[in-house]
């Protein structure tokens, strides 16, 4: 129960600065255009800076082993969901932004606070692993398929800024350098709510089509991944596995990613289409997570 309301407290306060990036667009502050300014901030400043913060942890045998482990649960789930996408794509005819937000979860902006508060410091480390992996492959397999080119250019992948701030990150924790800690943003719901605003609310509630990758996001994926973790029994491999794998199972059922909606502005895809993806499943999360976790609980 305890778990289950801090899951809907949290996702009602990131959809209320939602509504908020909405409200600003509507009353005439600012353009829904506007929006894609702010995506570059996001995207090249704020994004880098807590990919470096997600690395700013103790560093000891216990911590490193349980890291390595979240890690490779992380890299597996994406794996999992990668497969999953490329399967059901051309039978679902999923274009690239349905793609992405069906892979790509919400985790940065939702699951540290939420662990936080319910677990503590001490497992904040273990859904930043998750967020690392996940990161990579938003710079890597999410950029080229929104770009629609099938080879990546490995110059402008290594050159990235966020890869760049993956690799700062790794060497400030491996030479063990403490920087103070950014502040905590929620622009990502702010952009979606802009975004959204060019477009009435009755097609983001009335059209069929958005249901469908929402329901991937929120249900089909997060089932298929539990299924598994429950078939190998992923909780008994190291010690407290159960906690740790908690934080990254939270990680893999958020919503659909804020930075997407970001990235297909940048790459001139349907934004709104994105965003719009983005409010349904962060609204419907507010059910869809606290059952997920339920049969989390029960079955490992």
């Amino acid at each position: 129960m305890e778990i289950s309301l801090l899951l809907m407290q949290q996702i009602a306060q990131l959809f209320l600065i939602l509504i908020m990036g909405y409200a600003v667009v509507k009353v005439g502050l600012l353009k829904a255009s506007d929006s894609r300014v702010l995506s570059v901030v996001m995207v090249y400043l704020v994004t880098p800076c807590v990919i470096i913060n997600a690395f700013q942890i103790d560093d000891t045998p216990e911590i490193r082993k349980g890291l390595l482990y979240s890690m490779a649960i992380a890299a597996a789930i994406h794996v999992v969901l990668l497969v999953l996408s490329a399967l059901l794509s051309r039978p679902l005819k999923l274009d690239a932004v349905e793609q992405v937000n069906v892979i790509y979860s919400n985790a940065a902006a939702l699951v540290i606070p939420l662990v936080k508060a319910l677990m503590g410091d001490a497992y904040v480390i273990y859904s930043c692993a998750f967020i690392i992996v996940q990161l990579v492959l938003l710079w890597t397999h999410a950029s080229s398929l929104l770009q629609g080119s099938s080879a990546l250019d490995w110059k402008k992948v290594l050159t990235n800024i966020n890869m760049i701030a993956i690799a700062a990150g790794a060497l400030l924790y491996w030479f063990r350098v403490v920087l103070p800690a950014p502040l905590q943003n929620t622009m990502g719901m702010l952009l979606a709510g802009m975004a959204i605003a060019e477009k009435p609310l009755r097609e983001v509630f009335c059209t069929r089509r958005n249901y469908l990758p929402t329901v991937l996001r929120l249900v089909v994926c997060p089932l298929v991944v539990l299924v598994l973790l429950w078939v190998c029994h992923a909780s008994s491999w190291v010690a407290d596995g159960k906690n740790i794998l908690m934080t990254v199972y939270l990680a893999a059922i958020t919503p659909a990613c804020a930075t997407v909606t970001s990235m297909a502005q940048l790459y001139d895809r349907d934004a709104a289409h994105s965003s719009a993806l983005y409010v349904l499943t962060t609204l419907l999360s507010i059910v869809s997570m606290p059952v997920m976790i339920g049969l989390f609980d029960l079955l490992l």
